[in-house]
């Protein structure tokens, strides 16, 4: 039986989105400053995905002792993400670790929030680590431009999902960065990634030559 042409097509536009779907490009991220590899995750707080895959990601990277960044993609789809990114976002001015940690707190708590508690699911992380939350925790408007400029990141290397993982190494390495999708595949890829960096990179400049002392002559 033979589809008809235009359903044809329309398969044809479908499977195209599909690969695009897959095509996100690394290139523009780097380990942060002073490490050779990382893991790079962007990810969205109200992601079933993201929550499974959150202390999964940790695990792997303290293993192998690189660090993690995370970038903020809230998807529309998801009505209270974008307000839990910005929670997250004011908890990283106290400490990293705070913010980190409050992430963690949202993905174990994800089933029961609601737009509506969110705001009680963070003054309670608030109250158990001693931090007064204030009732305007992002007044200036540049926690949310911190988010709008990890989306914008996102959409330019061709995001589709979430959570979208990278681990990414410092030249000499080629490729710089690998799209892991399968957690199992994380460590390994880390692995492989570290083996394409030095440990230390030589220094190749010539040593000093030691002046020689000049004595008096009489």
């Amino acid at each position: 039986m033979k589809l008809p042409f235009k359903r044809v097509l329309t398969l044809l536009a479908g499977l195209s989105l599909a690969s695009l779907c897959f095509a996100a490009d690394g290139s523009l991220l780097k380990p942060p400053p002073g490490a050779k590899v990382a893991v790079v995750v962007f990810e969205d707080l109200e992601c079933p995905s993201c929550a499974n895959a959150y202390p999964k990601i940790w695990e792997a990277a303290n293993a192998h002792s690189i660090p993690v960044v995370l970038h903020d993609f809230p998807l529309s789809k998801h009505p209270w993400s974008y307000q839990a990114a910005v929670y997250a976002r004011f908890f990283d001015t106290k400490s990293q670790k705070l913010g980190n940690d409050f992430r963690g707190f949202i993905y174990k708590n994800q089933p029961q929030i609601t737009p509506a508690n969110l705001p009680q699911y963070a003054s309670k992380f608030a109250d158990d680590n001693k931090i007064p939350l204030p009732f305007a925790v992002d007044p200036q408007g540049e926690l949310k431009a911190k988010i709008q400029a990890d989306y914008e990141l996102g959409q330019k290397i061709g995001l589709s999902q979430t959570p979208t993982i990278f681990v990414v190494a410092t030249a000499p390495a080629s490729p710089s960065f690998m799209e892991v999708t399968d957690l199992d595949k994380l460590s390994p890829t880390i692995e492989e990634m570290k083996k394409k960096v030095p440990a230390s990179t030589p220094s190749t400049r010539t040593p000093a030559r030691k002046k020689k002392q000049l004595t008096s002559q009489k």
